[in-house]
């Protein structure tokens, strides 16, 4: 399916901060992203970068535009939660473009998953929807997430995981693939024991990894029918992106109070 045309432009460079993976499907699932949303936006200068195991860094694009005189740039975390990296990892990379001389303003936009005093994108709902194959079939759906120790982040995961249900009319759980029970396994075994026959799996990660294909993994050998690929490049997800880059922009805009 073809994203449609959002034309709207944001006014300065994207540039999209991963959290980086050894796994090549990783970093070419962020080329996808970058891809679609340039599709979705014609004209969007669309970057993409990693925290760490790829190339290049957050602060090596923003210093590279820098030079190239753009007047100001927009960091985009690739993060569904607002978790220790949101928090820690992709403000510290824009303090090391800093470190290196970069001077131009820099917009940080929000992270895709929700914060506790914001609702569920329906964007994202619509994605992680589009990714589940024939949720009309199904019983029930566990949202599988890689995981984190965060609590808020957790409660976060949780209340995408009640908004999903809603949205398909099944019960939905979550389940983790590290840092927090239950693992995709035990959650897809607890909603059978409790009467439903066809229980799927939603993915709640952006790109396939190592924990993404645990958490598949576990889910199908404890009777799943179905489980949902990655995220990726669906539109949902870039009209998404283009949606955080406009607001961070708006942001901006906006006279600060003395």
């Amino acid at each position: 399916m073809r994203p449609a045309r959002l034309m709207s432009a944001p006014t300065a460079p994207l540039v999209l901060v991963a959290h980086g993976s050894r796994d090549p499907r990783a970093a070419a699932a962020t080329r996808a992203l970058a891809a679609a949303v340039a599709a979705a936006r014609p004209g969007t200068d669309v970057h993409t970068s990693y925290l760490d195991h790829s190339l290049p860094r957050p602060d090596q694009v923003l210093s590279a535009l820098d030079a190239r005189g753009c007047p100001r740039a927009v960091v985009l975390p690739l993060l569904l939660t607002p978790a220790y990296h949101s928090r820690a990892d992709v403000p510290g990379a824009i303090a090391a473009a800093r470190a290196i001389g970069t001077t131009m303003p820099i917009d940080l936009a929000d992270v895709l998953g929700p914060r506790t005093d914001a609702p569920v994108e329906p964007l994202l709902l619509r994605g992680l929807t589009r990714r589940l194959p024939t949720p009309g079939t199904l019983d029930a759906v566990v949202l599988a997430a890689a995981g984190t120790r965060d609590a808020a982040a957790r409660a976060g995961v949780e209340r995408v995981a009640d908004a999903l249900g809603a949205t398909l009319g099944l019960p939905c759980t979550v389940a983790y693939a590290s840092a927090a029970p239950p693992d995709a396994g035990t959650a897809v075994r607890r909603l059978r024991a409790a009467g439903a026959e066809r229980v799927g799996v939603a993915s709640y990660f952006l790109a396939p990894g190592l924990l993404y294909d645990a958490a598949m993994a576990s889910g199908r050998d404890a009777g799943a029918v179905v489980t949902a690929e990655p995220l990726e490049d669906a539109p949902e997800l870039a009209a998404l992106l283009l949606a955080r880059a406009d607001a961070a922009l708006g942001a901006a805009a906006v006279p600060q109070a003395a």
